[in-house]
């Protein structure tokens, strides 16, 4: 397997099962999210699949959502 790291090109994550979660009204510019087989998340945009993924740790990806849930990303939108 080749080494996953953020940074790295989207379309290098071989055998990425890209979904979007969710989607808004933005004209189709959205988040594609992978689960890889090790837990990590790998997230890229929809609008640039073959441009750099970030990748996260199963642990990173717990606390983002947590977080998200209880409110404290808000000051996002």
């Amino acid at each position: 397997m080749t080494d996953i790291r953020s940074g790295m090109p989207a379309e290098d994550i071989l055998g990425a099962f890209w979904q979007k979660p969710w989607s808004g009204s933005n004209g189709g510019a959205c988040l594609e999210i992978a689960k890889l087989p090790d837990g990590r998340v790998a997230v890229r945009q929809s609008t640039d699949p073959q441009g750099p993924a970030l990748v996260f740790s199963a642990e990173e990806i717990r606390v983002f959502v947590k977080g998200s849930k209880e409110g404290k990303a808000d000051f996002l939108l």
